[in-house]
């Protein structure tokens, strides 16, 4: 085997990691020319601080699961409060809800808002046990959250509620952290598991770019598409997302 061939083979075999074998390609068969139910469905929650945050950060994988046939949840721990400059709270949570409502039906998937604050965030005993009941409620396969080591506090706070929900219902779903311009808010990221979105980034982007009150055009072009052009040339592919499974000894 040459050395091209070493990094090719080593290239697939990173992109084929995808989320612990869920399939990303619709498996439904046609009988008597209609469509049967599909095997091996599963149900997905992205659960992000702010509107934006899982299609920025996971939205090329959320639009693959969806397209594949699986039920695929953006849930979002804030409304946006603090994000529009000039903006009092419940006028930037207005224009962020409709932002996300456009976003999510582009994608053709479900939202579900909770009551925490943007840029005030809480982890304490009461906002754990919203997160685990709302957990409890969904019963989701996967999780997709935050990876808790963040500067920004809301980041960190959501995906610290969900790990100890994870722990709390007894590690019912396989949980996964996703990046958000890593190196200046996530920090010392190291992925696990690639998903090659180079089919789905472009509608990736018009989702993002629902988001108009963010400024998407800076924030595709300054952040997120360098790092969907890195993560690709980490598994050999035009664009990626990268996720980070956590595991505990003896998890398979």
């Amino acid at each position: 085997m040459t050395r091209r061939d070493m990094i090719k083979a080593a290239g697939g075999a990173a992109a084929a990691t995808i989320l612990g074998g869920i399939p990303l390609v619709a498996q439904s068969q046609e009988q008597n020319g209609k469509a049967m139910p599909q095997s091996g469905k599963r149900k997905i929650l992205v659960i992000g601080a702010h509107p934006d945050d899982p299609e920025t950060s996971a939205g090329g994988t959320m639009c693959l699961l969806k397209q594949a046939g699986h039920d695929v949840v953006s849930v979002y721990l804030t409304r946006g409060e603090a994000g529009i400059a000039g903006k009092t709270h419940d006028e930037a949570a207005a224009i962020r809800v409709a932002e996300s409502e456009r976003a999510c039906a582009m994608m053709g998937i479900r939202h579900i808002f909770m009551n925490q604050v943007d840029g005030n965030t809480e982890v304490n005993l009461e906002r754990y046990r919203e997160m685990r009941e709302l957990l409890e409620r969904e019963r989701p396969d996967v999780v997709i959250t935050h990876w808790p080591v963040d500067s920004h506090r809301d980041h960190a706070a959501c995906g610290l509620l969900v790990l100890d929900a994870w722990r709390r219902v007894g590690r019912t779903f396989d949980l996964y952290y996703m990046e958000a311009m890593t190196g200046t808010q996530s920090q010392m990221f190291q992925p696990t598991d690639w998903v090659d979105i180079s089919s789905v980034v472009d509608l990736k982007h018009r989702v993002c770019d629902c988001h108009v009150s963010q400024g998407m055009d800076d924030l595709l072009k300054g952040w997120h598409g360098p790092m969907e052009q890195f993560r690709g040339i980490e598994c050999r592919c035009k664009a990626a997302e990268a996720f980070a499974r956590h595991t505990v000894p003896g998890m398979i």
